[in-house]
């Protein structure tokens, strides 16, 4: 009898991850892109508003309905993982609610309506309102947008690093006791700036990949003059965007790496494959084959960047590292008396090893975008080349790609902590194993039904995000109109988005 509930709790545990993590991997493809277009789009419209210059809004209203799209397809796949946290992972949320509500519910509370209300001034209010009110109201759900993500990343910063929390032994759980100390956590900073910087870069991307290829089509079709005067401007926007925020986003990356050494340096060392401190500085792997155990005699490194990892952890190129057996044997000694002997502490090498290096790798497309086609498009120059049109479209969803083994790394690196101990200034008692943040009464039947459903649900969310993304950029710029609909009866019509 024991044997057979532990077995449902064991597939009940793995069903309930697998679900958290394919409900979180295929919204956050969508959030990047809801980040950085938001400002980039009230940044052209404040061009326009400036200038007067007619491509700006054409641009603004063409980036917008993509926007749009984007971001309603967005607030559709995140609804689902709130729900989740008080039926999968009550356990979770018994323990640490006190704390990681707060951020969470004045994320909905006031970020999510200053976004989505903003922005539905925005969408109707097309020469209904003033226009200096309506460039605002797309600058505040710019704000908003932004807001909402500093405020999940401040919950998910405490699972990453608690503080500003105390255990209370009586009601065995913990509680909120320093709401600042939450809400400036490092961890949540050095999150947010990486999380903004790479969304910029993946906006970046996706303005001037559908821009340089728009210029080549039109080039080809006899309209230089728009790929000119209209699609070179968007370009360079996007083009400079990813160099700028390229750079941020290794800079915000040292950062993070550093703060990640000092906090769960377990997941640093098994991002490098870095099993034992030999005393001497540790290298940068580039390419390691093996099966990744454990085990470094499984493991061979191919290819390595001297004293790299070194840096990314202090700052010099000749400090040691520990390695993942020497921090496995450290938390065995510290908790094994509260949690047996058979935890184990290392998380899956080869998803944590992989995952940083994709993550750094398919993000190299979008600074091959940017060299080419700043070359190509220098000195007012357009371009009919159409392997520049297929590097443009090939190198949009790359950074969508990046940013999502990112967080794969993040969280399947955090493994098998829930809520990680913090180690530089220890909360007594507040963290949490992820097998004990389970529901012990949802069933891995009604786990697997919901996982299918919402696989499959969100699988055709995809389909119809991609195909109006796909028809949307393919109609271009043409006819946009600045008039207000009528009614057949002669009368102004119900509110819409003018196009």
């Amino acid at each position: 009898m024991f044997l057979r509930i532990r077995r449902q709790f064991v597939e009940a545990l793995d069903l309930a991850r697998w679900q958290f993590g394919i409900t979180t991997v295929y919204h956050f493809i969508l959030v990047p892109l809801t980040i950085g277009l938001t400002p980039l789009v009230a940044v052209m419209q404040t061009i326009y508003h400036r200038t007067g210059k007619e491509h700006w809004l054409k641009l603004t209203k063409f980036f917008g309905k993509l926007l749009i799209i984007n971001f309603a397809l967005g607030v559709a796949t995140g609804i689902v993982q709130e729900f989740q946290f008080g039926m999968n992972w009550s356990e979770y949320s018994r323990m640490v609610g006190d704390i990681f509500g707060a951020p969470l519910a004045i994320e909905a509370l006031a970020a999510f309506f200053l976004e989505s209300t903003f922005l539905g001034l925005w969408i109707f209010g097309w020469n209904r309102l003033p226009k200096a009110l309506h460039l605002a109201s797309i600058w505040c759900a710019a704000i908003g947008v932004n807001l909402s993500a500093y405020w999940i990343l401040v919950a998910n910063s405490f699972m990453q690093h608690p503080v500003g929390a105390e255990f209370n032994p009586e009601k065995g759980r913990a509680e909120l006791v320093d709401f600042f100390a939450l809400i400036t956590n490092p961890t949540a900073i050095a999150a947010f700036t990486h999380v903004v910087t790479a969304a910029f870069l993946t906006a970046g991307t996706f303005l001037a990949g559908i821009s340089v290829w728009w210029i080549v089509r039109s080039v080809r079709a006899g309209d230089t003059e728009t790929a000119r005067t209209t699609w070179r401007p968007a370009a360079m926007m996007g083009l400079v965007t990813i160099i700028i925020s390229g750079l941020a986003v290794i800079g915000t990356g040292d950062v993070q790496a550093k703060l990640m050494y000092q906090q769960q340096p377990m997941k640093m060392s098994a991002a490098e494959g870095h099993f034992r401190d030999d005393g001497g500085p540790v290298p940068f792997s580039l390419l390691a084959i093996g099966d990744l155990t454990n085990d470094p005699e499984n493991v061979q490194h191919i290819l390595q960047i001297p004293g790299v990892t070194s840096w990314l952890a202090h700052g010099n190129f000749t400090d040691p590292l520990p390695g993942t057996q020497d921090i496995e044997e450290l938390y065995e000694e510290r908790y094994s008396a509260q949690f047996g002997e058979d935890v184990e502490y290392t998380p899956s090498l080869v998803v944590t090893y992989w995952s940083f290096r994709l993550m750094i790798g398919f993000a190299a497309f979008s600074a091959a975008l940017s060299i080419a086609g700043l070359w190509y498009l220098r000195k007012k120059q357009v371009t009919d080349k159409s392997w520049l049109a297929t590097l443009g479209l090939v190198a949009i969803p790359m950074p969508f790609v990046a940013n999502s083994f990112g967080w794969i790394f993040t969280e399947m690196g955090r493994q098998p902590w829930v809520v990680h101990p913090n180690p530089l200034s220890p909360v007594d008692q507040v963290y949490m194993l992820t097998a004990d943040g389970v529901s012990t009464t949802v069933g891995a039947g009604t786990v697997l039904t919901s996982m299918i459903l919402f696989t499959l649900l969100y699988a055709a969310l995809g389909v119809v995000w991609f195909a109006l993304m796909r028809r949307y950029t393919k109609e271009g710029i043409e006819n946009p109109t600045n008039t207000v609909p009528e009614a057949s009866d002669g009368s102004e019509a119900p509110m819409s988005f003018v196009y």
